[in-house]
């Protein structure tokens, strides 16, 4: 792999990203494959009228990386009967849309071990009929995976049903007990390695998946990466280090994050750790960034963001921020510096991202790419020219 010393703008006649074809809402781009994991529990994902969409994320987290469980089938009856790749990415996957529960079952051909519910609705609450499906599903003997900030084990019903279909609820969100909870200490300054934050300029922005995707390139170039999850997908999908942040009380929370990030570090010995970030600093809605700052102290930001997107998620009459703007209050609020910006390419086609990529590389004067549809090798180049001690590593790891 080729790595650029220094900072090289793109331009229209460099040849940014691999051949594949994917859909977008408005024209072609191109996706970078999914790397295999080892999975042996199985499990359906239910994301009703919302797979491919934003309070979706969770289901569509799961079909583009899944390190704990092999998913057999997506339940949305609204695309039923369509390929999970070629509804997010338009690559095939050979994951069907199912209509419902009992088409799924049908489809798996025996009881998979864990039924997974894959939205994120802003209540945070399971709907009157998402409670009787979750039943329906123990009742066959599947074991619950719940994201949502709903405990479904505190209650009586779910707890009864629990014991009648001998089977478990995994509440992703909820945090240990009180007594058990870390404040912070300062033993993140033991964090040798440089530690990146990747945030963004609106929630439901593809965080997690650029973060992911950072960390897999980190580890095919021979520097080694860890990344620390601080919501309930990246849990779900399988990071050994992580806290959901948003179920910790405030006064926990920079503690907790800053415990798994020293353990991670400890245990792992990594070159880089990534941790994933949740909101934006600049919401109102969310907090969490603010704590992901505090907690990881990171030595660098990776930015995301979404060019098309003209206001914040559930917010119409709130406007998105500028990355440059972004960057000013994250670069205030912390003492870091915003390393790179990431694309999301929602509602955008292959030039307009070319374009956006161009645009921002020269108005904010740092690297610019697309995780999902440019070379992975541009992340790389990204990091090392902002930690150029990793080169070393980089050498001695070959």
């Amino acid at each position: 792999m080729s790595i650029v010393p220094s900072f090289v703008p793109l331009n229209s006649s460099e040849p940014t990203h691999r051949s594949i074809p994917i859909k977008q809402n408005s024209g072609p781009i191109s996706a970078l494959p999914v790397r295999p994991r080892e999975r042996t529990a199985t499990a359906i994902v239910y994301c009703e009228a919302n797979f491919g969409a934003l309070d979706g994320k969770t289901a569509n987290g799961l079909i583009r990386r899944s390190e704990k469980y092999k998913i057999l089938s997506v339940i949305d009856s609204e695309q039923a009967g369509c390929d999970t790749g070629i509804v997010l990415d338009n690559v095939p996957n050979d994951i069907p849309v199912c209509r419902d529960l009992a088409e799924s079952l049908a489809q798996a051909g025996s009881v998979p071990d864990f039924f997974i519910f894959g939205m994120a609705p802003s209540s945070g609450m399971l709907s009157k009929h998402e409670r009787s499906l979750v039943l329906e599903a123990m009742s066959h003997g599947m074991n619950i995976v719940n994201g949502l900030h709903e405990f479904l084990n505190d209650d009586p019903v779910f707890a009864a049903a629990c014991i009648a279909g001998k089977v478990e609820i995994i509440d992703v969100r909820k945090p240990k007990e009180k007594k058990d909870l870390r404040m912070f200490s300062g033993r993140i300054a033991e964090v040798t390695c440089p530690i990146i934050a990747v945030l963004g300029t609106d929630c439901a922005i593809g965080k997690r998946t650029t973060a992911n995707i950072i960390t897999d390139s980190l580890n095919d170039a021979n520097i080694k990466a860890v990344m620390v999850g601080t919501g309930q997908t990246g849990l779900i999908q399988g990071a050994r280090y992580g806290v959901a942040l948003d179920a910790i009380p405030s006064q926990f929370c920079a503690g907790e994050l800053e415990a798994n990030i020293v353990n991670a570090f400890e245990i792992e010995s990594p070159d880089v750790i990534i941790v994933e970030g949740q909101g934006a600093l600049s919401h109102p809605a969310f907090s969490t960034s603010s704590f992901i700052l505090r907690g990881s102290c990171p030595k660098g930001i990776v930015l995301q963001h979404a060019p098309k997107r003209s206001h914040r998620c559930d917010f119409e009459s709130m406007e998105m921020p500028t990355p440059a703007s972004e960057i000013n209050l994250l670069e205030t609020f912390s003492d870091t510096k915003v390393i790179g910006l990431t694309i999301n390419h929602e509602h955008m086609s292959d030039p307009e991202v070319s374009t956006a990529i161009t645009r921002y590389e020269h108005e904010l004067g740092i690297p610019v790419t697309d995780a999902l549809t440019r070379s992975p090798e541009r992340l790389v180049e990204m990091i090392l020219l902002a930690f150029p001690e990793l080169k070393a590593e980089l050498i001695g790891n070959t």
